[in-house]
């Protein structure tokens, strides 16, 4: 028997909750496996690109601006425009990335609550050669780096600017998926 388990996030109701980690940490899978309590709205990247892939006959690299513009303007629409939980599959390790979640959030008045799935350089690197989409290797490197750091402040208590907490989730914690309950 496999031992799995689930991990329980509480938010407020409306929020803006942001699926954060290095690519191939596992965002995608786990979104895959959310459960809640309330409906949900769930924007990933990977949305646009599946959409767009079989209509533009030119390779990822020279549309993939593209793809995370438009993904940008669906998670302020969103945010601005549907009812219930808005969860967002973003790596977040810019702070620009952040700031600009946390701006949808305030002009939508939603709470903002950011679970950053923790993975090793190997684990993300054996995802993304699972899924078939591998990053480029110095783009990569950027994230593990920040990634790092990021880990690092998340466990001495840094919440990031404008967010209202940090779950910190490992595979282990989430190989049943994830459940947010709103109260």
């Amino acid at each position: 028997m496999l031992n799995t388990q689930i991990a329980v996030v509480r938010v407020q109701p409306r929020s803006l909750v942001v699926l954060a980690g290095i690519p191939g940490a596992g965002k995608t899978t786990l979104l895959n496996r959310l459960d809640a309590d309330e409906p949900v709205t769930v924007l990933d990247s990977d949305q646009v690109r599946s959409w767009l892939e079989p209509r533009v006959p030119l390779p990822y690299k020279y549309w993939r601006v593209f793809v995370h513009l438009t993904h940008r303007m669906r998670v302020f629409w969103a945010a601005l425009f549907c009812a219930g939980l808005l969860v967002v599959h973003e790596p977040s390790t810019r702070p620009g990335t952040r700031s600009m979640l946390v701006l949808a959030g305030v002009l939508s008045g939603r709470s903002r609550h950011f679970l950053w799935l923790d993975a090793s350089a190997a684990q993300a690197l054996d995802g993304q050669i699972a899924r078939k989409r591998v990053v480029r290797t110095h783009a990569f490197e950027r994230h593990v780096r920040r990634g790092s750091s990021m880990r690092a402040q998340f466990e001495a208590g840094w919440v990031p600017f404008g967010f209202r907490s940090v779950t910190l989730l490992t595979r282990a914690k989430t190989s049943g998926g994830l459940r947010i309950m709103v109260s």
